[in-house]
């Protein structure tokens, strides 16, 4: 099955961010442990679909492995939302596990990349013509739930 092409929320002047989900851009994200792993950078769609993959976190300046490599992709149902205080919680994640995470190179994402996404957060990639039905690519759990 082919990836559709993925653009940044940014680049689409005739989508935003539905009325009733905030716009999580610019939020913190914190991993099982609490602390900051950076922020939600932008949001990454797939147009034809009409839904958010990815979010696109640039890490703290304490986790960059190298001048390019400061953004990693996270599937938008692998993570939870405090909107009270405009946090975005990932608990696979963690300071140290995100350091082995698979940066992100801006716009090149591969189901190799992505297959590597989900490993690293603990999860099996799903079938190839089913792969955004599985929950980690389940938008309306991102944006219904909340951490304990």
């Amino acid at each position: 099955m082919e990836i559709p092409v993925l653009r940044r929320l940014r680049d689409l002047t005739d989508f935003e961010v539905a009325d009733d989900n905030p716009d999580v851009r610019g939020w913190v994200v914190r991993g099982g442990d609490g602390h900051a792993l950076g922020q939600v950078h932008e949001l990454i769609v797939d147009p034809v679909a009409l839904k958010v993959r990815y979010l696109d976190v640039e890490l703290d300046a304490r986790f960059q492995r190298g001048p390019h490599e400061n953004h990693i992709l996270l599937p938008i149902g692998v993570a939870s939302l405090d909107a009270e205080d405009d946090n975005v919680f990932v608990t696979a994640l963690n300071a140290e596990t995100v350091l082995s995470y698979p940066p992100y190179i801006e716009l090149q994402v591969t189901r190799e990349y992505e297959e590597a996404m989900l490993r690293a957060l603990g999860r099996e990639p799903g079938q190839p013509a089913l792969f955004y039905e599985q929950d980690s690519f389940d938008a309306s759990s991102f944006y219904n739930r909340r951490p304990l």
